[in-house]
């Protein structure tokens, strides 16, 4: 049994269920959008966050029906914000398939994206669950201002770690949070209970990013080299920031000006990425990721001992340990 099997185990029926009801919320009458919907549906990954809504719900109280418009809707809008992503990125891969402005085109991709977050609202607007939308839209917010700050600060090369905290909170951890505090609401918890799932939700989120932070100084493919594809967007991550805070001001601008440099030139990723490893930036931010790793599972302990607790305090495990 594979680690996310055990993890979905208490609610795999449940989820089960939800696949039929998410891929009917993206419905369309519009051929094009119904070709593109169902691709989609087709190449859609491990559905996390769905799986943390359903175990959030699960640990706080039970899953009920508000439980699957809480799923459906974040993973719309999630779904939604990937598209977005490619298009802005220009990326033309997703989850090792060609992504919707690779077939489609950027226009159509964009349209697509629109029509996919609108049936995320109408799914919570149509049912009613007005609280839930509230949290989603909170989450939406700020993801965007999350992806905007680090597009002002990576222009300027100017981002210390309070700064990096604050935008990887905003534009991933706020989305688990979301998964969690809406699985904590649907189940009929407590406002402080949703607010304690909010809480862990937000550390999870942030060990999540640390982790795919790191996988860009990790060796990867045949020839065993660290892709550096945040160094070539001149993303500044927490072993880089780590790193440029141990040296001098006349070190710290060659480092900066060899990450400017990048993007075309192998060499100059390769020099960043030995310099981060010799200033033990790999290593303080692996002991980074496992601090929130226990932050977030100090908040599970205190709900009562279930299936669905345990399965979080996995989730929470995988998250760190995972490979990809």
């Amino acid at each position: 049994m594979s680690p996310i099997d055990k993890i979905r185990k208490p609610i795999a029926r449940q989820l089960d269920d939800f696949e039929p009801f998410f891929k009917e919320s993206m419905k369309s009458k519009v051929p094009l959008l119904d070709i593109i919907t169902n691709y989609i549906y087709r190449h859609k990954g491990k559905q996390l966050r769905p799986l943390l809504v359903f175990l959030s719900a699960g640990a706080t109280g039970g899953v009920t029906q508000s439980t699957y418009t809480a799923a459906g809707m974040i993973e719309l809008l999630h779904t939604a914000t990937l598209i977005h992503d490619d298009v802005v990125d220009e990326s033309y891969e997703r989850r090792g398939a060609f992504s919707i402005n690779a077939l489609w085109r950027s226009k159509i991709a964009v349209l697509a994206g629109d029509f996919i977050l609108s049936k995320g609202l109408l799914l919570a607007v149509e049912t009613g669950e007005f609280e839930l939308l509230k949290l989603m839209s909170n989450a939406v917010k700020e993801m965007s201002e999350g992806e905007l700050l680090q597009i002002e600060r990576s222009r300027k090369m100017n981002v210390d770690e309070a700064t990096y905290f604050e935008i990887i909170r905003m534009k991933t951890a706020t989305l688990l949070a979301s998964c969690a505090a809406n699985g904590a609401a649907s189940s009929g918890a407590s406002k402080e209970v949703v607010d304690m799932m909010h809480e862990f939700g937000t550390y999870l989120g942030i060990a999540f990013q640390i982790r795919d932070d790191l996988f860009d100084y990790q060796p990867k493919g045949i020839i065993g080299k660290p892709t550096g594809n945040d160094i070539k967007e001149k993303k500044l991550t927490l072993p880089l920031i780590h790193a440029l805070a141990q040296v001098s001001e006349a070190e710290r601008r060659r480092i900066l000006n060899l990450v400017r440099s990048s993007r075309r030139n192998g060499a100059a990723v390769a020099q960043v990425v030995d310099f981060v490893v010799a200033k033990n930036g790999l290593a303080y931010t692996e002991k980074v990721m496992i601090d929130y790793k226990q932050k977030a599972i100090d908040v599970l302990m205190r709900l009562p001992q279930t299936e669905c607790r345990d399965s979080l305090v996995m989730l929470t495990d995988y998250v760190v340990d995972r490979k990809k």
